[in-house]
């Protein structure tokens, strides 16, 4: 049997991940597997840049628009439905792509994710009401005391994240980072890494002109249609919170568009920062495509 390969395609957002993936998947027969998180949604297409249909229609692609915002999904689901469908891929195709920036769901289907206890809903319920009457200062008070290592690595502005580890906290009376064993499962195939990358002046003027582009296409329609459902986790997310501002009367649109342009910079950063810790990475620039073949080919083929 020939060797399997899962190429992962990563980058931080507006870096130009998907043309560069199409390129890539039509050159190695690898059909695409979205990894990025807010794209599995289908209500949320202008919102996260997601592929047009055309785009779809060049290649196979996975996971895109699979799940509605308010059907439940977690990184964990998404571990065991990615590896299935590579499974699957892998019958008919020496290789699949996985490709996306949503950092902990590559992640989870490269290294796998460390086994939590199942969530005790009493204890979820009342922490959810807690992070509505308080806001999430007090969860992060909380987590600060109960595991100051964790406190000190995750998104703090990241509602649900602060949350689960709280949650963690409490029920077990351990800390969420004692359950992080970092341990890496092993996977029935190759992994190669690509990430794509620009100067950082660069990147930043491509995140702009994306929001703009997102603007033009319709983003605040979308919002107001999707506004209704706002509570979804799916819709906690950057391009969305500022556009519901706006919509409540508590910034103007100039500004909603500032900061959409601000936190999605922002994210950007804390993207490459994350994943500067991995050394199975290879950097590229977007416009590397024949440089990134070769690489691919010098793997397959050794």
């Amino acid at each position: 049997m020939l060797p399997k390969f899962l190429i992962v395609l990563l980058g931080p957002t507006g870096v130009g991940k998907t043309n560069a993936s199409l390129a890539i998947s039509r050159h190695f027969n690898a059909p695409i597997v979205s990894s990025d998180s807010r794209q599995f949604f289908r209500e949320m297409r202008i919102g996260t840049a997601a592929p047009t249909p055309d785009q779809l229609m060049a290649v196979p692609h996975h996971l895109v628009g699979h799940k509605s915002i308010t059907e439940r999904y977690s990184c964990g689901m998404f571990e065991t439905e990615a590896l299935e469908v590579i499974e699957n891929l892998h019958k008919s195709h020496n290789a699949a792509m996985l490709v996306g920036g949503s950092m902990l769901y590559i992640d989870a289907v490269c290294n796998g994710i460390d086994d939590f206890p199942t969530p005790d809903p009493e204890l979820r319920k009342s922490l959810e009401n807690q992070l509505k009457a308080e806001g999430i200062e007090s969860l992060r008070a909380q987590l600060k005391l109960l595991d100051p290592e964790h406190y000190n690595k995750v998104d703090l502005k990241n509602s649900q994240r602060v949350l689960k580890a709280v949650e963690v906290c409490l029920q077990t009376g351990k800390p969420y980072s004692s359950f992080r064993t970092n341990s890496q499962k092993e996977r029935p195939f190759t992994t190669i890494k690509i990430g794509l990358n620009l100067p950082r002046e660069v990147l930043y003027e491509r995140i702009n002109a994306r929001v703009d582009q997102m603007i033009e296409e319709g983003l605040v329609g979308e919002a107001k249609s999707l506004y209704p459902h706002r509570h979804h986790n799916a819709l906690k997310t950057v391009g969305y919170r500022e556009i519901f501002d706006y919509i409540d009367g508590k910034i103007s649109l100039e500004k909603a568009i500032e900061l959409i342009k601000r936190n999605s910079r922002h994210y950007a950063k804390r993207q490459l920062t994350w994943w500067a810790r991995d050394k199975e990475i290879e950097w590229f620039s977007p416009d590397e495509i024949n440089s990134i073949k070769e690489y691919i080919y010098g793997i397959v083929n050794t």
